[in-house]
């Protein structure tokens, strides 16, 4: 270990002042526990005695100290080390490692109430002792070179040992005093230590400080003044030992201040009622705290260490904060003490406990953030104060902070204070989840080019927003352009839902042609239009189909309408299917007398030439398309009744041939 030492010139000039403590080893036991530690008349000392290193000069491991007006907590008292009593005055520049090479050794009761093998340095103040009450107590200060503000890793686990033993004279086992409140771990370096260094931190409440190089005493750092008890029969003989000791060397030396006048019998009033220990009084709570001493000859209370006048029973009601107190006497050289310290828990006044929220996908659950709702559940909730949230009265496991409801659309959890005891109980919250009343679907529109049209949200809710540009928050909407366009419905609950149309521009078809295959077999046209539009088609007026191809009975004129489905008009068309008659009759009686095929002029195909012959193959007639057809004459003789063959050559290049009958 090292230490920094002060230039000269600073303490020279006197930039740095400090006082340190002093100590005088030349107190007899008796004195040091009777008139130092004692001190007091309701506790009978006896059998005093005191162990520790015998140096060679002369110099003790234990004596009396006094703080000098130093920062030392404790005014005067008892100190017990494990090297010279005169190596642990400060400042902290010195360096007490006292002990090494001299045959001193361990104790054996600290190593069985410690559970270690390895002591060294023992420094044992023991006495007998009866008390006039059934407790008493001590203050202690645990300091130690072993408190390195700079250790190495193989360091954190150095600590020395100390303890308080106490038993019955003639009792077998000891009980060890100086443990951690609340707990039966011994105080040592590595049970209580702050942070600030690479050693973990330890129970900090109860460490003091790491100690700079002008602290009164030669230790590295010390604990928060600390308070040993212990329950004991009035009457019955005691012997106690306070004993301190090196652990696995003789290096890095401890010690224990012990505060004069502290080993007191006192009288125990019950725990403190604290908020921070979670147990104040309660609201409406009355408490009756109870002195009652055997043998006590009076009682007087007080409250923030005024006498309260009247208050002389055993027994005070408190309903109130307070620090409370009563002297008790045993006698003209025994007053008891018992203090109790008295928080009391705040009425909780409930600023809200209905939460709502709106659903987004219609189950009626949803989640809520409940570090939110703490936040607001109470009028003010006093610092300190832990809420937790349960979904049963009787639950244990805290809900998590960000929390689904289960139950659909209101559901109930408990609130709790959970680092109050007994107070305040299950808190009901109601969690309310409601529900947009309708689902909206897409809708598909159509705009005609060139127009415009109305967007229409359902109507009876409270505020509409539309995702134009400028925002509208009108329930409709007029638009020019095709687009999706999106309204965020508000209701009366102040939930949301959406609508989206989808619009497309639409317009009446433009027909590029009708395709016709002329002179087949089975006629067909097929309608090929242009157009930004959903169309369907219809032939002659009648029922409109998505088909733009249709069959043709027969050939001649015909009709094609075009529908926007969108409705944005019709278009029309009228075509010509051309084909040849099958048979023609020339019989004289003025009906389909003559072979001719028609409405070649309605395509340009007028000029078109016909060639026909018999069944042989012979060249009967070679007319025009335009012409008056064939009368079924050959070098004006009447042909007889039979098939006969064409060839048709058409302006457009195409050649069709075919045969017909002539029938009689």
């Amino acid at each position: 270990m090292s230490k920094t030492l002060f230039p000269f010139f600073l303490l020279f000039f006197g930039f740095v002042k400090s006082q340190n403590i002093t100590v005088d080893d030349t107190y007899t036991p008796a004195q040091l526990v009777q008139d130092v530690l004692v001190n007091n008349g309701c506790i009978q000392i006896s059998n005093v005695s005191v162990s520790g290193g015998n140096f060679s000069n002369g110099e003790n491991s234990f004596g009396y100290f006094n703080a000098n007006g130093s920062a030392l907590p404790f005014a005067e008292g008892v100190l017990l080390t494990t090297g010279k009593l005169s190596s642990a005055v400060g400042p902290n520049s010195n360096f007490s490692d006292d002990g090494t090479g001299m045959n001193w050794t361990g104790d054996s009761d600290l190593n069985t109430a410690l559970g270690l093998s390895n002591t060294f340095n023992a420094t044992v103040l023991e006495f007998d002792f009866i008390s006039n009450t059934s407790q008493i107590s001590f203050e202690y200060i645990f300091a130690s070179e072993q408190y390195l503000s700079n250790p190495s890793p193989n360091q954190c686990s150095y600590t020395d040992g100390f303890a308080f033993l106490l038993k019955p004279v003639g009792g077998s086992s000891y009980q060890n005093l100086a443990v951690i409140p609340g707990t039966t771990t011994p105080v040592r370096v590595n049970t209580v230590r702050g942070n600030g260094t690479i050693c973990p931190p330890a129970n900090e409440t109860y460490f003091d400080a790491f100690n700079t190089g002008n602290y009164p005493t030669s230790f590295d750092g010390q604990t928060k003044i600390l308070t040993a008890e212990a329950a004991v029969t009035p009457g019955i003989l005691y012997h106690i030992k306070l004993v301190i000791a090196d652990e696995g060397n003789a290096r890095y030396d401890s010690g224990i201040f012990l505060r004069a006048g502290s080993f007191i019998a006192t009288k125990n009033l019950g725990p403190n009622r604290l908020i921070a220990t979670g147990n104040p009084l309660c609201p409406s709570e009355i408490l009756t705290v109870d002195a009652t001493e055997i043998g006590a000859t009076s009682y007087q209370w007080f409250e923030n260490g005024i006498a309260i006048p009247g208050a002389t029973n055993p027994t005070y009601t408190i309903n109130h904060t307070g620090d409370f107190s009563v002297d008790i006497t045993i006698n003209a050289n025994c007053t008891l003490t018992g203090s109790i310290q008295i928080e009391a828990a705040p009425t909780l006044n409930i600023n809200q406990d209905l939460y709502v929220q709106c659903d987004t996908n219609f189950d009626g659950l949803d989640t809520f953030n409940l570090a939110a709702i703490q936040n607001t559940l109470f009028t003010s909730l006093p610092t300190g104060f832990q809420i937790a949230f349960f979904d049963s009265p009787t639950s244990t496991t805290p809900l998590a902070t960000n929390f689904t409801t289960s139950i659909p659309y209101q559901q109930i959890i408990y609130a709790r204070v959970t680092n109050i005891q007994n107070c305040y109980g299950n808190i009901p919250v109601t969690l309310k989840v409601n529900i947009f009343d309708k689902v909206f679907t897409t809708e598909s529109v159509s705009l005609c080019s060139g127009n415009s049209i109305t967007l229409s949200a359902p109507l009876g809710y409270t505020a509409y927003t539309w995702n134009t540009s400028p925002i509208l928050n009108t329930s409709s909407i007029l638009i020019t352009a095709a687009g999706s366009y999106t309204v965020t419905i508000t209701d009366a609950n102040g939930c949301t839902n959406t609508k989206t149309f989808l619009v497309t521009s639409s317009e009446a078809a433009t027909i590029i042609e009708v395709l016709v295959n002329d002179f087949e077999e089975n006629l067909t046209a097929q309608i090929h239009v242009q157009g930004n539009g959903d169309y369907e088609y219809a032939l002659d007026g009648g029922l409109f189909q998505t088909n733009p191809i249709f069959n043709l009975a027969e050939p001649g004129e015909y009709q094609i309408t075009v529908n926007d489905r969108n409705g944005c008009g019709l278009s029309s068309i009228s075509f010509f299917a051309l084909s040849y008659p099958k048979f023609f009759t020339p019989n004289g009686d003025g009906f389909n007398e003559r072979w001719r095929i028609e409405n070649l002029d309605k395509k340009g195909l007028e000029n078109s030439r016909i060639y026909i012959f018999d069944r042989y193959g012979k060249l009967l007639q070679q007319i025009l398309a335009s012409g008056d057809g064939w009368n079924g004459l050959y070098n004006g003789q009447m042909m007889p009744s039979s098939d006969y063959w064409f060839v048709m050559e058409l302006t457009n290049g195409r050649t069709v041939k075919g045969h017909f009958s002539l029938k009689r």
